[in-house]
C-alpha cells in the first residue's frame, strides 16, 4: 500500500521527479564540434545543419538536427556525404537549405579550391524529407570558378519579396550576390548582363546571412580569422537586396568569461512574431584546436530604431519555444 502511494505522489508531482526536465536548452545545444549552423523552421520544427567540424579530408558529410521547442534537439545522421556527390573529395561546409514546391534543396560548399582549374565550389543536393537522404542534383558544381576574387563557399540562398531566389556567397573577403533560376539548376542574369554582382561592405571576411525586418534589409557577415578568438558577426542594413549596404557594427562576438570565436551565424524568427534568435559556433575556453568548434544560441533582439542589440552570449542558451 505505502509503495502504490509513493508511486502516486511521484506521478502526481509530489515526489522526487525521475527524470529532471531541461529548462533551457544550454549551450552548445548538441553534443559534437560543429559550425556554421544553417538554422531554418520547416512547418512546426526547427532544423539545424552545421558543418561537422573536422580536418578538411575528414570534413565529408553532414548531419543534422531537429527540435519541437529549441530546448530538446534529435540528430539525423549523414543525411548527405561525398559518396552522393562525385566531384566533392573534401572539406564539405557551411550548408545552406530551401524547401520549394515540396523539395528541399541543400547548398554547399566542396573541396576549398585555390584556383580555377580545381574542380569544387559550391553545388546542391535535393531530398524528399528535410532529413534526407540528399542526393547531388546537377552532378557538378552550381558555381566552380572564382569571380570578383570571392571563393565559391559559404553559400546563404535567401528570397527577396518578389518570390526571386538569390545566392549570396564569397570567402577570402570577398561577397557577391547572383540570381537564381526557378529550378536552382544554374544563374540568370542581372538586367545590366551581368551575373555575378560583388556587394562587399567594409570589414567583410565570409559567412553571409540576409533577412527582412519591416521592410529592412539585414545584411550580416563573419569578421576575423575563424581559428581564433577574435572571430566575430557584423551587419549593414539596406532598404532593397541591392544596399547600399554600410557596416553598422559588431552585434556577436567572445566573451572571454565564456567562450571565444563566435561567429559564422543564423538567424530564425518565430512565424508571426518579432521574436528572433541567432544561432552560432564558439569554441569553447578549454579547447584551442582550431576544429574545436560546437554550436550554441541565443536571443537577438532589436532597439526602437531598428538597429540590432549587442547579443549576450551565454551558457544556458533559450528556453522553450514551440511554434503554434
Amino acid at each position: 500500500m505505502k509503495k502504490a502511494l509513493l508511486a502516486l505522489l511521484v506521478i502526481a508531482g509530489w515526489g522526487q521527479p525521475l527524470l529532471a526536465q531541461k529548462k533551457t536548452s544550454g549551450n552548445p545545444i548538441f553534443q559534437g564540434w560543429y559550425a556554421d549552423p544553417e538554422a531554418t523552421i520547416f512547418g512546426k520544427e526547427y532544423w539545424v545543419y552545421p558543418t561537422y567540424s573536422a580536418p578538411y579530408n575528414q570534413q565529408v558529410h553532414f548531419d543534422a538536427f531537429s527540435s519541437t521547442d529549441l530546448v530538446n534537439w534529435t540528430k539525423h545522421d549523414n543525411v548527405l556525404d561525398s559518396s552522393n556527390v562525385k566531384w566533392a573529395k573534401r572539406a564539405m561546409w557551411a550548408p545552406a537549405i530551401v524547401k520549394k514546391q515540396g523539395r528541399y534543396y541543400f547548398f554547399f560548399g566542396a573541396n576549398d579550391i585555390q584556383n580555377n582549374e580545381a574542380t569544387g565550389g559550391i553545388g546542391v543536393a535535393i531530398a524528399d524529407k528535410p532529413e534526407g537522404p540528399f542526393k547531388d542534383y546537377l552532378g557538378k558544381p552550381l558555381i566552380d570558378k572564382i569571380v570578383n576574387g570571392a571563393q565559391p563557399i559559404d553559400q546563404f540562398v535567401f528570397k527577396d519579396k518578389d518570390g526571386q531566389y538569390y545566392i549570396i556567397y564569397g570567402g577570402w573577403g570577398h561577397c557577391n550576390i547572383a540570381r537564381l533560376k526557378d529550378d536552382f539548376t544554374g544563374l540568370v542574369p542581372f538586367a545590366d548582363g551581368t551575373t555575378y554582382r560583388e556587394i562587399t561592405p567594409k570589414g567583410y571576411v565570409e559567412g553571409p546571412v540576409m533577412f527582412i525586418r519591416k521592410g529592412k534589409y539585414y545584411f550580416m557577415w563573419s569578421e576575423g580569422g575563424w581559428t581564433g578568438p577574435d572571430y566575430r558577426v557584423a551587419y549593414a542594413v539596406g532598404n532593397s537586396i541591392n544596399g547600399p549596404f554600410k557596416k553598422v557594427g559588431v552585434v556577436l562576438q567572445q566573451d572571454a568569461a565564456i567562450a571565444t570565436g563566435a561567429g559564422h551565424h543564423s538567424v530564425i524568427q518565430i512565424p508571426g512574431t518579432d521574436e528572433w534568435y541567432i544561432i552560432y559556433h564558439r569554441r569553447p575556453l578549454t579547447e584551442t584546436d582550431g576544429n574545436h568548434r560546437v554550436t550554441c544560441i541565443d536571443k537577438m533582439e532589436f532597439d526602437k530604431d531598428g538597429y540590432i542589440k549587442p547579443v549576450k552570449i551565454t551558457n544556458e542558451g533559450v528556453g522553450a519555444r514551440r511554434i503554434k
